[in-house]
This record gives structure tokens, sequence and C-alpha cells, in this order.
């Protein structure tokens, strides 16, 4: 005896629910990518509910999926929004090894006060390649204090 009048159509009706539920429950990627386990998973769903009437599921398959208009405009924000958030961490990760690199660059210059003076040089000599016709000089602030005490000693005591 079964619990239902017709088992054909109450399988159709339990297929498209459990279809629903399972897909509900995957991203975009998942639902395009894994369909012989989201098959898998619907056959056992399907076979505990279609065991009582005595209808047995043999074989599951997903062949097409169609999604409305607004889910697929609602994953495929979600899936920019992830791609988004992945390029923002590989970045702030370049900026962190930019910044460690910089850091150890400017440690190896402050042990000698030459390499400065060499890395200024070398600079000067890329930008003379390019054939720029403006070369900025820098000036140490340190020269300038010294200067601008000078000037002020200078002025108090009216030489």
């Amino acid at each position: 005896v079964t619990n239902v009048e017709n088992s054909r159509y109450s399988t159709q009706l339990l297929a498209a629910t459990t279809l629903r539920n399972i897909l509900g429950t995957k991203s975009l990627q998942e639902i395009l990518c894994d369909r012989e386990n989201i098959s898998h998973s619907m056959q056992v769903h399907l076979d505990e509910g279609t065991d009582p009437w005595g209808v047995k599921v043999e074989r599951v398959e997903i062949k097409d999926v169609r999604l409305p208009v607004n889910m697929q405009r609602s994953m495929a924000a979600e899936a920019e929004a992830a791609r988004e958030a992945r390029a923002k961490i590989i970045a702030a990760e370049g900026e962190q090894k930019a910044s460690r690199a910089l850091k150890e660059a400017g440690d190896v210059i402050s042990e000698s006060p030459i390499a400065l003076q060499l890395r200024y040089l070398q600079t000067l000599t890329h930008i003379s390649a390019e054939k720029n016709s403006t070369i900025v000089f820098p000036i140490p602030v340190e020269l300038l204090r010294l200067m601008k005490s000078r000037s002020e000693m200078r002025m108090t005591t009216g030489l």
C-alpha cells in the first residue's frame, strides 16, 4: 500500500523541491563545477523520501540549470564582491612586502653614510639616462639648519 495516489507526480514534485533546496545552499561556481556531487546528494534525499512509497530512485542527472535573472544578478554581484575582496587582500600583502623591503633598505643605508650618497648618484644616472632636462638636488635638512643658525648668529653679533 502506498501513501500517495500518483507516485510519479509526487516523485517529480519531491525532486523539484529537493533540487531547489540543495541548489539554494550552493554558490554559482559550485553549481556549475560540482554537478556530480549535487546529483548524488539529490539521489540520496530522493531515495529517502520515496522509499516509503515503494519507489526506488536509481539515477539523478543534472543536465541544465536555469536561474531566474534576479538570482543570476545577485550571484554575479556576490562573485564580484569576492573577487574585489581577494584583490584588496593581494594588494595589501604587496604593500606590506614593499614596506618591509623599504625598511630593510633604510636600515642598510643608515649603517653606511656613503651608501646614501651612492644611491643618490645611481638615481641621478638613471634620471639622466631618460634624457630629462630637470635634475633635483636634495639639500639635507641639517645643512639648512646649520646655515640658518649661522645667519642668526651673524645678525645678533652684527657681522
